[in-house]
């Protein structure tokens, strides 16, 4: 894959200590209902407590039927953003692009550029690839010499709203939330991309700021 210069779609931010999750299922119009829409954002200490683990979840809402025929979309550049020394410009980068049924991890590298542009660290010492889990099938999960571990494809979505009480508490004719309330994303899926990487990698300074974006080749 030749390098190619990527044009920002659509960002998630969080800041991380131990755990964080950042969702967004109303996206802006420019991004919402494309390829390049990002529903969720996960970073968490993995169940090996020496691993961080980072999720982004793409392509929200998708029925049953239509998660069978939806696809990573090969011009997107899904990439998680690290800022180590809290300046918040990315320090380090970890990128996802789909090409042929696999999705191709770069990083943690150092980008050749920060902000709204990027390029594919094809030159990057630490690579990784995994099949594509088809929909149905159990989950391929990949791990490269470095230890790094890598999924993508689709599943349930994990992010729970009850939309329609959350409608009543605000317009206040309702108390509060039901327990258990009822899930609006019941049976829908997204296409997920998860890598798993040791925190030796990232730096060990105990705080992270750490966001993703979707960026579309140009």
């Amino acid at each position: 894959m030749k390098k190619s210069k990527i044009l920002i779609g659509t960002v998630i931010v969080a800041i991380i200590g131990l755990i964080t999750v950042a969702a967004d299922h109303i996206d802006a119009p420019a991004a919402q209902g494309t390829s390049a829409d990002i529903t969720d954002f996960y970073a968490f200490q993995g169940e090996n407590t020496n691993n961080l683990v980072f999720v982004a979840n793409v392509q929200g809402l998708l029925s049953p039927s239509a998660t069978s025929t939806t696809s990573f979309d090969e011009n997107v550049l899904v990439e998680f953003n690290i800022d180590t020394d809290g300046d918040a410009v990315e320090d380090l980068v970890i990128q996802a692009i789909p090409r042929d049924g696999k999705m191709y991890f770069f990083g943690p590298v150092a980008p050749s550029s920060t902000g709204l542009t990027s390029d594919i660290a094809t030159m990057s010492s630490v690579k990784g690839e995994v099949d594509i889990t088809a929909y149905g099938s159990s989950a391929i999960i990949a791990e490269n010499s470095a230890g790094m571990k890598m999924f993508a494809g689709p599943r349930d979505d994990p992010f729970f709203m009850d939309f329609a009480r959350y409608g009543e508490v605000v317009g206040g004719t309702a108390p509060g939330f039901n327990n258990p309330g009822a899930d609006t994303f019941a049976g829908s899926n997204v296409l997920s991309i998860v890598v798993e990487v040791p925190k030796s990698m990232v730096g060990t300074s105990g705080t992270i700021n750490t966001w993703v974006e979707a960026k579309v080749k140009q």
